[in-house]
Protein backbone atom coordinates (compact mmCIF):
# COMPACT_ATOMS: atom_id res chain seq x y z
CA UNK A 1 0.00 0.00 0.00
CA UNK A 2 1.23 3.87 -0.81
CA UNK A 3 2.92 5.31 1.85
CA UNK A 4 1.41 8.50 1.31
CA UNK A 5 -2.37 7.42 1.00
CA UNK A 6 -1.96 5.30 4.66
CA UNK A 7 -0.52 8.73 6.36
CA UNK A 8 -2.81 11.21 4.34
CA UNK A 9 -6.00 9.29 5.10
CA UNK A 10 -4.67 8.52 9.01
CA UNK A 11 -4.24 12.17 9.11
CA UNK A 12 -7.58 13.18 7.20
CA UNK A 13 -9.74 10.48 9.11
CA UNK A 14 -8.39 11.88 12.42
CA UNK A 15 -10.11 15.40 12.17
CA UNK A 16 -12.88 13.74 10.01
CA UNK A 17 -13.39 12.01 13.04
CA UNK A 18 -12.96 14.63 16.07
CA UNK A 19 -15.37 16.62 13.52
CA UNK A 20 -18.15 14.03 13.83
CA UNK A 21 -17.60 13.19 17.71
CA UNK A 22 -18.31 16.94 18.57
CA UNK A 23 -21.67 16.51 17.42
CA UNK A 24 -22.38 14.29 20.57
CA UNK A 25 -19.42 15.21 22.47
CA UNK A 26 -16.66 17.46 23.66
CA UNK A 27 -14.35 18.12 26.14
CA UNK A 28 -16.23 21.64 27.67
CA UNK A 29 -19.02 23.54 25.96
CA UNK A 30 -16.84 25.13 23.27
CA UNK A 31 -19.00 28.57 24.19
CA UNK A 32 -18.66 28.60 27.36
CA UNK A 33 -16.62 31.39 28.53
CA UNK A 34 -14.44 31.50 32.17
CA UNK A 35 -12.68 34.55 32.27
CA UNK A 36 -10.50 33.63 35.25
CA UNK A 37 -9.27 30.57 33.18
CA UNK A 38 -8.73 32.42 30.37
CA UNK A 39 -5.04 32.02 28.63
CA UNK A 40 -4.42 29.18 31.06
CA UNK A 41 -1.51 27.02 28.78
CA UNK A 42 -1.69 23.74 27.66
CA UNK A 43 -2.23 20.69 30.11
CA UNK A 44 -4.73 20.48 33.33
CA UNK A 45 -8.36 20.11 33.11
CA UNK A 46 -7.85 22.07 29.72
CA UNK A 47 -5.66 19.48 27.78
CA UNK A 48 -4.99 22.36 24.58
CA UNK A 49 -5.62 25.37 27.18
CA UNK A 50 -8.41 27.89 26.86
CA UNK A 51 -8.52 31.42 24.79
CA UNK A 52 -8.84 35.21 25.62
CA UNK A 53 -12.35 34.49 26.96
CA UNK A 54 -11.52 31.37 29.03
CA UNK A 55 -13.07 28.89 26.14
CA UNK A 56 -11.62 25.42 26.07
CA UNK A 57 -9.59 25.10 22.87
CA UNK A 58 -9.59 21.62 22.78
CA UNK A 59 -13.37 21.79 22.11
CA UNK A 60 -13.22 25.06 19.60
CA UNK A 61 -11.14 22.98 17.42
CA UNK A 62 -12.84 19.89 17.21
CA UNK A 63 -16.11 21.98 16.31
CA UNK A 64 -14.42 24.18 14.12
CA UNK A 65 -13.16 20.50 12.14
CA UNK A 66 -16.70 20.37 11.79
CA UNK A 67 -17.00 23.89 10.34
CA UNK A 68 -14.18 23.92 8.14
CA UNK A 69 -14.77 19.64 6.87
CA UNK A 70 -18.30 20.44 6.37
CA UNK A 71 -17.86 24.09 4.46
CA UNK A 72 -14.99 22.74 2.16
CA UNK A 73 -16.82 19.45 1.73
CA UNK A 74 -20.20 21.28 0.45
CA UNK A 75 -18.06 23.72 -1.46
CA UNK A 76 -16.82 20.76 -3.60
CA UNK A 77 -19.74 19.47 -3.95
CA UNK A 78 -20.97 22.21 -5.94
CA UNK A 79 -18.00 22.55 -7.83
CA UNK A 80 -18.14 18.76 -9.25
CA UNK A 81 -21.67 18.52 -9.63
CA UNK A 82 -22.01 21.44 -12.04
CA UNK A 83 -18.46 21.77 -13.46
CA UNK A 84 -18.23 17.65 -14.18
CA UNK A 85 -21.69 17.78 -16.46
CA UNK A 86 -20.73 21.38 -17.81
CA UNK A 87 -16.81 19.48 -18.79
CA UNK A 88 -18.39 16.91 -20.22
CA UNK A 89 -20.72 19.01 -22.43
CA UNK A 90 -17.97 21.09 -23.62
CA UNK A 91 -15.82 18.26 -24.89
CA UNK A 92 -18.61 16.69 -26.77
CA UNK A 93 -19.23 19.84 -28.07
CA UNK A 94 -15.96 20.64 -29.34
CA UNK A 95 -15.63 23.60 -31.23
CA UNK A 96 -18.76 25.36 -30.90
CA UNK A 97 -20.55 28.04 -29.93
CA UNK A 98 -21.39 25.86 -26.54
CA UNK A 99 -17.74 25.12 -25.66
CA UNK A 100 -16.90 28.71 -26.30
CA UNK A 101 -19.18 29.66 -23.85
CA UNK A 102 -18.39 27.18 -20.94
CA UNK A 103 -14.73 27.89 -21.10
CA UNK A 104 -15.05 32.21 -21.86
CA UNK A 105 -17.20 31.72 -18.71
CA UNK A 106 -14.89 29.78 -16.47
CA UNK A 107 -12.44 32.13 -17.49
CA UNK A 108 -14.41 34.81 -16.08
CA UNK A 109 -14.51 33.18 -13.00
CA UNK A 110 -10.95 32.28 -13.02
CA UNK A 111 -10.85 36.35 -12.76
CA UNK A 112 -12.18 36.57 -9.17
CA UNK A 113 -10.49 34.84 -6.61
CA UNK A 114 -12.98 33.04 -3.95
CA UNK A 115 -11.97 35.92 -1.42
CA UNK A 116 -13.15 38.58 -4.05
CA UNK A 117 -16.46 36.63 -5.31
CA UNK A 118 -17.15 36.24 -1.34
CA UNK A 119 -16.72 39.86 -0.58
CA UNK A 120 -19.30 40.23 -3.68
CA UNK A 121 -21.50 38.12 -2.11
CA UNK A 122 -21.09 39.30 1.60
CA UNK A 123 -21.79 42.64 0.48
CA UNK A 124 -24.93 41.63 -0.67
CA UNK A 125 -26.22 39.00 1.78
CA UNK A 126 -23.65 39.29 4.48
CA UNK A 127 -21.11 37.12 6.34
CA UNK A 128 -22.14 33.71 7.14
CA UNK A 129 -20.36 30.47 6.64
CA UNK A 130 -23.48 29.61 3.79
CA UNK A 131 -21.88 32.67 1.35
CA UNK A 132 -18.33 31.03 2.05
CA UNK A 133 -19.79 27.91 0.72
CA UNK A 134 -21.47 29.54 -2.39
CA UNK A 135 -17.94 31.85 -2.72
CA UNK A 136 -15.76 28.48 -2.82
CA UNK A 137 -18.08 26.63 -4.58
CA UNK A 138 -18.55 28.98 -7.52
CA UNK A 139 -14.65 29.00 -7.65
CA UNK A 140 -14.58 25.02 -7.94
CA UNK A 141 -17.22 25.31 -11.06
CA UNK A 142 -14.26 26.05 -13.60
CA UNK A 143 -11.63 23.95 -12.65
CA UNK A 144 -13.69 20.66 -12.10
CA UNK A 145 -15.03 21.81 -15.79
CA UNK A 146 -11.84 22.62 -17.22
CA UNK A 147 -9.98 18.91 -16.08
CA UNK A 148 -12.79 17.43 -17.22
CA UNK A 149 -12.98 18.54 -20.81
CA UNK A 150 -9.48 18.24 -21.06
CA UNK A 151 -9.21 14.77 -20.31
CA UNK A 152 -12.57 13.98 -22.57
CA UNK A 153 -11.23 15.62 -25.27
CA UNK A 154 -8.36 12.93 -25.51
CA UNK A 155 -10.87 10.25 -24.89
CA UNK A 156 -13.04 11.34 -27.88
CA UNK A 157 -10.89 10.18 -30.77
CA UNK A 158 -10.42 6.81 -29.24
CA UNK A 159 -11.53 3.72 -30.94
CA UNK A 160 -14.28 2.74 -27.94
CA UNK A 161 -15.68 5.48 -28.33
CA UNK A 162 -15.91 5.41 -32.54
CA UNK A 163 -17.30 2.34 -32.08
CA UNK A 164 -19.69 3.75 -29.35
CA UNK A 165 -20.85 6.34 -32.13
CA UNK A 166 -21.03 3.94 -34.73
CA UNK A 167 -23.73 2.06 -32.99
CA UNK A 168 -25.53 5.22 -32.87
CA UNK A 169 -25.35 6.31 -29.07
CA UNK A 170 -25.59 10.05 -28.73
CA UNK A 171 -23.16 12.55 -27.44
CA UNK A 172 -25.00 12.67 -23.99
CA UNK A 173 -24.73 9.01 -24.05
CA UNK A 174 -21.06 8.57 -24.55
CA UNK A 175 -20.12 11.11 -22.01
CA UNK A 176 -22.51 9.46 -19.29
CA UNK A 177 -21.53 5.63 -19.95
CA UNK A 178 -17.56 5.78 -21.58
CA UNK A 179 -16.48 9.44 -20.78
CA UNK A 180 -17.23 9.68 -17.28
CA UNK A 181 -15.89 6.43 -16.41
CA UNK A 182 -12.90 6.72 -17.57
CA UNK A 183 -12.18 10.25 -16.19
CA UNK A 184 -13.30 9.65 -12.72
CA UNK A 185 -10.16 8.22 -11.48
CA UNK A 186 -8.83 11.90 -12.51
CA UNK A 187 -11.54 13.71 -10.91
CA UNK A 188 -11.36 12.19 -7.36
CA UNK A 189 -7.77 12.55 -7.01
CA UNK A 190 -8.56 16.72 -7.86
CA UNK A 191 -11.39 16.25 -5.21
CA UNK A 192 -9.06 15.91 -2.60
CA UNK A 193 -6.91 18.71 -3.60
CA UNK A 194 -9.79 20.82 -3.90
CA UNK A 195 -11.07 20.12 -0.62
CA UNK A 196 -7.25 20.92 0.56
CA UNK A 197 -8.01 24.08 -1.11
CA UNK A 198 -11.48 24.94 0.48
CA UNK A 199 -10.36 24.57 3.96
CA UNK A 200 -7.80 27.02 3.62
CA UNK A 201 -10.05 29.12 1.66
CA UNK A 202 -12.52 28.94 4.59
CA UNK A 203 -9.95 29.80 6.96
CA UNK A 204 -8.63 32.76 4.96
CA UNK A 205 -12.54 34.30 4.81
CA UNK A 206 -13.18 33.38 8.35
CA UNK A 207 -9.91 35.21 9.40
CA UNK A 208 -10.93 38.34 7.62
CA UNK A 209 -14.79 37.77 8.75
CA UNK A 210 -16.05 36.65 6.10
CA UNK A 211 -16.82 33.31 7.32
CA UNK A 212 -18.40 31.36 9.95
CA UNK A 213 -19.89 33.91 12.33
CA UNK A 214 -19.26 33.83 16.06
CA UNK A 215 -20.42 32.21 18.15
CA UNK A 216 -19.83 28.95 15.93
CA UNK A 217 -16.15 28.13 16.22
CA UNK A 218 -13.88 28.28 13.10
CA UNK A 219 -9.88 28.08 12.88
CA UNK A 220 -9.07 30.46 10.77
CA UNK A 221 -11.43 33.12 13.13
CA UNK A 222 -9.44 31.46 16.29
CA UNK A 223 -6.31 32.35 14.24
CA UNK A 224 -7.39 36.29 13.89
CA UNK A 225 -8.45 36.32 17.91
CA UNK A 226 -4.45 35.01 18.69
CA UNK A 227 -3.00 37.36 15.88
CA UNK A 228 -2.60 40.47 18.92
CA UNK A 229 -1.90 37.73 21.59
CA UNK A 230 0.94 35.65 20.34
CA UNK A 231 3.48 37.15 22.62
CA UNK A 232 1.64 35.84 25.98
CA UNK A 233 -0.44 32.88 24.31
CA UNK A 234 1.39 31.44 21.73
CA UNK A 235 -1.09 28.16 22.00
CA UNK A 236 -3.68 30.22 20.82
CA UNK A 237 -2.30 30.73 17.53
CA UNK A 238 -0.22 27.48 16.82
CA UNK A 239 -2.97 24.94 17.62
CA UNK A 240 -5.20 26.13 14.88
CA UNK A 241 -2.34 26.47 12.85
CA UNK A 242 -1.15 23.24 13.13
CA UNK A 243 -4.91 21.70 12.41
CA UNK A 244 -5.17 23.45 8.99
CA UNK A 245 -1.76 22.57 8.44
CA UNK A 246 -1.71 18.80 9.69
CA UNK A 247 -5.51 19.08 7.83
CA UNK A 248 -4.41 20.02 4.50
CA UNK A 249 -0.93 17.95 3.91
CA UNK A 250 -3.39 14.83 5.06
CA UNK A 251 -5.71 15.69 2.38
CA UNK A 252 -2.80 16.71 -0.04
CA UNK A 253 -0.97 13.22 0.60
CA UNK A 254 -3.81 11.23 0.11
CA UNK A 255 -4.40 12.72 -3.45
CA UNK A 256 -0.97 12.71 -4.12
CA UNK A 257 -1.37 8.40 -2.68
CA UNK A 258 -4.90 7.90 -5.00
CA UNK A 259 -2.89 8.85 -8.17
CA UNK A 260 -0.44 6.64 -7.87
CA UNK A 261 -2.77 4.12 -6.38
CA UNK A 262 -5.27 4.77 -9.52
CA UNK A 263 -2.87 5.04 -11.99
CA UNK A 264 -2.86 2.07 -14.53
CA UNK A 265 0.67 2.77 -15.44
CA UNK A 266 1.68 3.14 -11.89
CA UNK A 267 -0.04 0.07 -10.55
CA UNK A 268 1.32 -2.09 -13.55
CA UNK A 269 5.28 -0.59 -12.72
CA UNK A 270 4.49 -1.97 -8.92
CA UNK A 271 3.47 -5.28 -10.13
Amino acid sequence: MNRNLIIGAALTGFFILAALVSFVWTPFDHTAMDIPNKLKGIGGDHLLGTDHFGRDILSMIMVGARTSIAVALVAVGIGMGLGIPLGLWAAARRGSLVDELIMRGNDLIFAFPSLVIAILITAIFGASAINAIIAIGIFNIPVFARITRGAALSLWEREFILAARVAGKSATRISVEHILPNVTNLLIVQSTIQFSLGILAEAGLSYVGLGAQPPTPSWGRMLADAQTLVSIAPHMALIPGFAIILTVLGLNLMGDGLRDYLDPRLRVARV
